[in-house]
């Protein structure tokens, strides 16, 4: 069995972090005087040993709609009352499926043998559409998607991965009756609020329910092989203390109105109820996209930026305490050379505080924010540039290949 483990990084670190930018999708990160904290977290699947291959990719198009909760209505203001946690569980279940792959692997004397792997994915579509994460099925030659009554589905293709999240689409064929689960709002999401994790716990123990609170927002984790290798920095996640096991990885977190707020990723190998989701405003953008051309691509930026929190506006002298500051250093330019930001005119040292309308930070992250859209959207980013607030359109690209 291979496992991953993650550590976080402390909410007083100050991260900076490319978003999404062209030449070079690694992470950079400016310490606190605080540092690191060295919590180390596995990522929560049961997977086969073996090295990487890469999925193939394949394209259909389909015209059945998303199920997005519906404009107007806010399901994180809900709370389970007695009962209802049974009532969700049921309803939800059916959108849950188990995914079980087959990976071929080669030992150190040369032979050949397939070993498989089990986790969790949530029905997005009612013709097929899955979502998962990318670690659930990486290295896969063959999928297998098993819904909750049962009824099983071989050869399921990978239609399209996230380059800057633990997040990946896989499509089952000529279906079109199955049970699409609601996807909420993770931007209006809030510590303390009541929530529930379904997953293949695991690999074993189909859709098992647990239940807790969102613990915290906005977390980073840096995720890494048992050899320390391969590591992958993912954040502004969902820390929750529902209980997350080996399996659950693709499955769904969510809210006592039955909607999908988070995909949960990971869990706590050192401290007890810890675990992680990516929140489900980041996946909508890649999935509209899915249902309207059969491909997807993620939207990007092109900016170096720096979370600002309070010593982040005291180190530099910020006139806000919230959004993201455009960093520069000796080695790299705030602004990507060619990218959307770069196009619309961002420059070094501006404050991005809003996109159309909706605060960066309290919400969400930017990458995550500008996750929301396809590209081609045109947003409004209320930025502040030598103490004032203006207005800049910019009109988003597909990441980079």
């Amino acid at each position: 069995m291979t496992e991953k483990t993650v550590g976080e990084v402390s909410d007083e670190t100050k991260t900076v972090v490319k978003e999404e930018a062209a030449t070079n999708s690694q992470t950079k990160e400016v310490s606190s005087k605080n540092g690191i904290i060295g919590i180390l977290v596995f990522i929560a699947l049961i997977c086969g040993v073996g090295g990487l291959v890469l999925g193939w990719l394949a394209y259909e198009k389909s015209n059945t709609p998303i199920t997005f909760l519906g404009g107007g209505t806010d399901g994180n203001s809900a709370n389970f009352v007695e009962g209802s946690i049974a009532d969700v569980a049921e309803k939800v279940s059916k959108s849950v499926v188990s995914i079980v792959t087959s990976t071929k692997t080669t030992d150190f004397f040369g032979s050949s043998y397939d070993s498989s792997a089990a986790g969790t994915g949530v029905i997005a579509t009612s013709d097929g559409y899955i979502i998962t994460n990318k670690h659930v099925i990486s290295g896969a030659n063959e999928i297998t998607v098993v819904l909750d009554d049962g009824t099983t589905y071989e050869k399921v293709e990978i239609v399209a991965t996230d380059p800057l999240n633990d997040i990946a689409f896989l499509k089952i064929k000529d279906v079109s009756d199955l049970t699409a689960a609601t996807l909420g709002d993770s931007k209006t999401i809030h510590v303390g609020q009541q929530v529930i994790a379904i997953g293949n716990a695991l690999g074993q123990y189909q859709n098992t329910v647990t239940s807790g609170i969102i613990s915290g927002l906005g977390r980073s984790v840096t995720a890494s092989d048992g050899t320390g290798r391969n590591t992958e920095t993912l954040s502004d996640m969902i820390q929750t203390d529902a209980a997350i096991n080996s399996g659950n990885s693709g499955g769904p977190l969510v809210n006592a109105a039955g909607e999908v707020i988070g995909i949960n990723t990971a869990t706590s190998s050192t401290a007890e109820n810890m675990g992680f989701a990516i929140p489900i405003s980041s996946v909508k953008g890649m999935l509209s996209q899915l249902k309207e051309t059969g491909k997807a691509e993620r939207t990007y930026l092109g900016v170096y930026s720096v979370e600002i929190t309070p010593e982040v506006a005291k180190a530099y002298n910020l006139p806000v305490s919230i959004g993201v500051y455009l960093y520069s250093s000796s080695s790299y330019s705030a602004i990507v050379n060619g990218s959307p930001a770069s196009k619309a005119g961002l420059k070094d040292k501006d404050i991005i505080t809003k996109i159309n309308g909706v605060e960066v930070g309290a919400t969400g992250s930017l990458a995550n924010l500008i996750g929301e859209y396809k590209p081609g959207d045109t947003v409004q980013l209320t930025v502040i540039r030598e103490g004032k607030e203006i207005a800049i359109n910019v009109t988003l690209e597909g990441y980079p290949a």
